[in-house]
């Protein structure tokens, strides 16, 4: 029975690749199946922008893509060079922790950009941890930042589990977990937000990449998440990191710290704006 069942949903997901071809006009080349704990992911590779562009698609909507050949280490979406802003912000980060591994775009993005940097990658699923080393090069960047006189390390684990025991300090946290319109609100809590902080050495930045929802109309949980973050932390700042060519919904860049911020392109917003306080 767990065979058949297994098959059949090949069979409907294969059939989901072929239909999501038909949809946007493009050819998917060497598509994969595989189980994940949020249910079956895709893994297939499109010709975008002059290149060929692997893309990891879970629950109906993008989780990570990556470049292939010289460009495999490059960023594909907007809101992975976003979180490279963490370097206009501390520019001495030498300690990184990413909660939330998917494709390992930011992690190969540090890797590959900036020698002699930690970065820790948390994940809890060991089919995506899989999925990286196979298909998105993550061995390839690991290699490249311990050549380079740092580290890439990958930790299977709970994220919200591996911040109350104790992590750090870190230069900065970045959370990767809150994807489309189903965010880990586990991740997002004031309890939450406070083990990230106690997580971060002095004067450290958090970042966060928050999705809204109902193509942008929706900014619920940005709000509400800006509130959270700001019972936790003094300084808050938001900044649009949505990429056109490959999102149906906008990504927002909140940066959350004790220090100074200084993001030029920062949204302004008010008491208003802000949503309710999320709590465990």
């Amino acid at each position: 029975m767990r065979g058949w069942r297994r098959t059949r949903l090949v069979a409907a997901t294969v059939a989901a690749v072929a239909a999501l071809g038909a949809a946007v006009r493009v050819r998917l080349l060497d598509p994969h199946v595989v189980r994940t704990m949020g249910g079956p992911a895709l893994v297939y590779t499109i010709r975008g922008d002059g290149a060929r562009v692997r893309v990891l698609r879970c629950g109906g909507v993008y989780q990570s893509a990556t470049y292939l050949g010289d460009r495999r280490m490059e960023p594909v979406f907007e809101y992975y060079r976003a979180f490279g802003r963490l370097f206009d912000l501390r520019s001495a980060a030498r300690r990184v922790l990413v909660v939330g591994g998917g494709g390992f775009a930011f992690p190969k993005m540090v890797a590959s950009g900036h020698p002699g940097v930690r970065t820790d990658v948390v994940e809890i699923d060991p089919a995506v941890i899989n999925i990286a080393r196979r298909w998105f090069f993550l061995d390839d960047a690991i290699a490249r930042a311990r050549a380079d006189g740092g580290d890439l390390r990958v930790i299977r684990d709970d994220g919200r589990a591996f911040l109350e025991r104790g992590a750090g300090p870190y230069d900065a946290v970045v959370l990767d977990a809150f994807v489309g319109a189903d965010p880990v609100r586990s991740l997002a809590t004031v309890d939450a937000l406070r083990a990230a902080r106690r997580s971060l050495a002095s004067g450290g930045v958090l970042l966060a990449n928050v999705v809204s929802r109902d193509g942008g109309a929706d900014v619920s949980f940005l709000r509400s998440f800006v509130a959270t973050s700001l019972t936790v932390f003094s300084r808050v700042e938001v900044a649009l990191a949505t990429d056109d060519d490959h999102a149906g919904e906008d990504n927002y860049l909140v940066a959350a710290s004790d220090g100074p911020l200084d993001l030029p392109d920062a949204i302004p917003f008010d008491a208003d704006f802000l949503g309710p306080v999320l709590l465990d």
